[in-house]
């Protein structure tokens, strides 16, 4: 994928393609492009349209294809950042609903189970959450900054939920009940942690859009009293 990050911290990705190539993406990511760009729009089959109705994605993939050299264009949902993810056999990754922009035609979508339900529960990243694999350049969205670690093996990073965006298939993911009375009721953060547990790399969005969104409604709030 030829890409060019734009916007600042309202990003957009500018995809430069050529003849034959095509790239696929979420329903409604396309923001311009030129008319030598057609759309399909594609379910992927029956099995990944109910995967992708259980994960509360949209239920169809647009696919891109340039009829001759062209500039199509993905922009993010939310403010923040997007980043390319290469995505190689047998070095996939898991990364959170919504995370997914656009990618090239060589990266399979697919959904991603949650082994351990109280982790889908409770850990904010979901039960149900994306898996790419493939060969090819995906790009995802992140709310707010990026942050990235390498875990070794054994390694764990305690996360609060709905911070972590993506991580190496070789990762686990469970979740931690926050200790002690005092703690749960006045400290500000909730019931549960995630903690994801190494080998492999995981990264971290510093503003997730639902904890802005929230913050957002309780300044309201306070306003309006």
């Amino acid at each position: 994928m030829n890409y060019e990050i734009i916007g600042g911290n309202f990003p957009a990705a500018v995809c430069k393609m050529k003849a034959g190539e095509a790239i696929k993406c979420e329903a409604g990511a396309m923001s311009w492009m030129d008319p030598s760009i057609r759309m399909e729009t594609k379910s992927g089959g029956l099995g990944k349209l109910v995967g992708r109705a259980l994960s509360k994605e949209t239920l169809f993939l647009n696919r891109f294809v340039a009829d001759a050299d062209g500039e199509i264009t993905f922009s993010a949902c939310t403010p923040g950042q997007i980043i390319p993810v290469e995505i190689q056999p047998g070095k996939s990754i898991v990364a959170q609903k919504g995370a997914f922009l656009a990618a090239d035609e060589g990266v399979d979508l697919d959904i991603f189970f949650q082994k351990k339900i109280g982790s889908g529960l409770f850990g904010g990243e979901g039960f149900i959450m994306q898996k790419l694999s493939g060969q090819g350049t995906a790009l995802l969205e992140i709310d707010g900054g990026v942050v990235e670690y390498t875990l070794a093996p054994g390694q764990k990073k305690v996360l609060d939920t709905g911070y972590l965006v993506m991580m190496d298939e070789t990762c686990s993911i469970d979740i931690v009940m926050i200790k002690g009375a005092t703690n749960i009721l006045f400290g500000g953060e909730g019931l549960f942690n995630t903690v994801v547990t190494g080998p492999g790399k995981i990264v971290i969005q510093t503003m997730p859009m639902v904890q802005m969104v929230s913050d957002i409604a309780e300044l309201i709030q306070r306003v309006n009293k």
